[in-house]
């Protein structure tokens, strides 16, 4: 057996870690040295993915599972990482978002406080040990280190309206927290494990008594996970967080909301997917009704928002809300359309967020919620944009930052051609085509809701985004400054968007890839057997031997 590729699935948690940690011992002076160690560290980070995504993804219909056991212990006493196709995915479009993110911090927000590097790289660690681990109690410990580093992150650069909203922030997430361990205590008390294969040939064996225990347990870690994925009503606090963080933080935010989709998505269809009642089930009518309610919330958030950065933290709570209300209706094509909808909403989102930090830079806050305002009450002063000079020409920055935001407005609006779009097509085909044979059925009313929502949303956000996109490019204000952009600063938010062009492009192969990626989900037992049934390594021979 070759060890390379096996020790490499650890290498997601160990670079981030290593680095983070190697940085601690350099003054805060030495930012040079501290940026090139973070690029080289996230540079690796995505080759790794890359290659770890190429050795999950095979021809097998579940693909590769790999299995990485700490310490050699037997399953499933192990602390093991489970490598697949969604694990490898998430991988990557981590890394995707942190080497843009990173770079963008480079021009001015890792000098805007101290250890920003480390935290940073401690960030992206936690998110990929959530993403890997195999076991619930380690992901309780990742997901506390990428909390934790979040915490840093939002404060930085510290500045009132940053501070208020990371303190609401922290204690949010500390109840999450609290939440999470309860739940996590509670499963264990009942069916004696948390290995996450383990737990899911125990919960149909767990007698009636002990259902209500094991089924509040499992409730009360949903509520840990809802809160992070941002679904209403527990929700309120994440537009203005994601709003007051700095650009970059604010950009690698963008997946965090996603670990929540993620996990919920993960154990639900492990540990429930194989009872018969499980589509009937009553908490997946809840999730999705819910994630209708986030579409809602979000909907209105974006149509009554005055900034562009409370704008994108509701864009934010629509995405999540598709995602819930995805996978609350368990169908095969829904979750693959639900998968390709989460890199490209998230690949737009992050950039979105760096993108508005440049177009804001020269504008007077202030005078544009006034303007909005009396536009609202009708005290516009028309004649004033008549006396406007007619002709003059767009400056090059102003016309590349507005080609960017046409971009993002495309994208999350969901309209032609762009993968948005493509993705909102294949969840609505998969709801109205659910056997795929093309013959007329009775539709339920639920798929009729959620097409209404997503229509509404995507014109909520076209309408936001064009009236923002007016007064910013078409039709500033006077007292608008030119702003002053550099080039590390628009080629980050550039090839984030060239990254959603190339899932256009490769809609086939990408689509492919999710459709088996959802399949296997639908169907555990792979993933469950090849967990469970990981041989442990004889590597230490000679000890036996001393000890015989």
């Amino acid at each position: 057996m070759n060890l390379v590729p096996e020790h490499l699935i650890i290498a997601p948690v160990l670079i981030p870690f290593i680095a983070g940690v190697v940085l601690l011992f350099f003054e805060d002076r030495a930012r040079s040295v501290k940026a090139v160690v973070s690029i080289c560290a996230t540079v690796a980070l995505l080759a790794v993915s890359v290659m770890l995504l190429r050795m999950a993804h095979t021809e097998e219909d579940s693909g590769r599972i790999a299995v990485y056991l700490l310490g050699n212990w037997p399953p499933p006493f192990a602390i093991n990482l489970v490598l697949d196709r969604l694990s490898a995915m998430m991988l990557v479009l981590t890394a995707l978002l942190a080497l843009p993110s990173l770079v963008f911090s480079l021009a001015r927000w890792h000098k805007a406080g101290v250890h920003f590097h480390t935290l940073f790289l401690l960030l992206l660690m936690g998110l990929n040990g959530a993403f890997l681990t195999g076991d619930l109690f380690n992901l309780f410990v990742f997901f506390e280190i990428m909390l934790a580093a979040s915490y840093g992150l939002v404060l930085h650069g510290s500045g009132l309206l940053r501070v208020k909203a990371g303190l609401h922030y922290i204690a949010i997430n500390l109840v999450a927290s609290l939440l999470f361990l309860i739940g996590v205590a509670l499963i264990y008390g009942v069916t004696g494990t948390l290995n996450m294969a383990d737990l899911a040939l125990r919960i149909p064996q767990i007698s009636e008594a002990n259902r209500i225990m094991l089924e509040s347990g499992a409730a009360i870690l949903g509520v840990a996970f809802l809160i992070k994925a941002g679904m209403w009503p527990l929700n309120f606090w994440l537009p203005a967080t994601y709003a007051a963080a700095p650009a970059p933080s604010a950009a690698i935010f963008a997946i965090m909301s996603k670990v929540g989709i993620y996990v919920l998505l993960r154990l639900s269809l492990l540990f429930f997917g194989n009872t018969p009642d499980f589509p009937e089930n009553m908490s997946l009518e809840i999730l999705f009704y819910s994630g209708l309610a986030t579409i809602g919330f979000g909907t209105a958030g974006v149509l009554a928002s005055q900034t562009l950065g409370r704008f994108a933290g509701f864009s934010v709570l629509i995405s999540s809300g598709t995602l819930l209300a995805s996978l609350g209706l368990v169908h095969n094509g829904v979750t693959a359309g639900a998968l390709f909808y989460l890199a490209s909403s998230t690949l737009a989102i992050s950039a979105l967020f760096m993108l508005i930090e440049l177009v804001e830079r020269g504008q007077n806050m202030a005078s544009n919620v006034l303007a909005v305002t009396m536009e609202a009450f009708g005290d516009y002063d028309e004649e004033m944009a008549d006396e406007e000079i007619v002709g003059v020409a767009i400056p090059r920055t102003i016309a590349v930052l507005g080609t960017c935001f046409a971009a993002c407005a495309i994208l999350l609006a969901g309209l032609p051609p762009l993968s948005g779009f493509i993705a909102k097509f294949v969840i609505l085909n998969a709801l109205f085509n659910p056997d795929e044979s093309g013959q007329a059925h009775l539709i339920p009313a639920t798929s009729w809701w959620l097409l209404a929502l997503l229509i509404l949303s995507g014109l909520a956000t076209l309408i936001a985004m064009s009236r923002s996109g007016i007064r910013t490019f078409w039709a500033p204000p006077i007292d608008t400054a030119l702003p002053r952009v550099l080039l590390i600063e628009i080629v980050p938010v550039a090839a984030l968007l060239c990254m959603t062009l190339v899932l256009t492009m490769q809609a086939g192969p990408v689509m492919q890839f999710m459709e088996t990626t959802a399949n296997s989900l639908h169907q555990p037992q792979p993933y469950i057997g090849s967990v469970l049934e990981t041989p442990v390594t004889k590597s230490l021979p000679r000890l036996e031997e001393n000890a015989e």
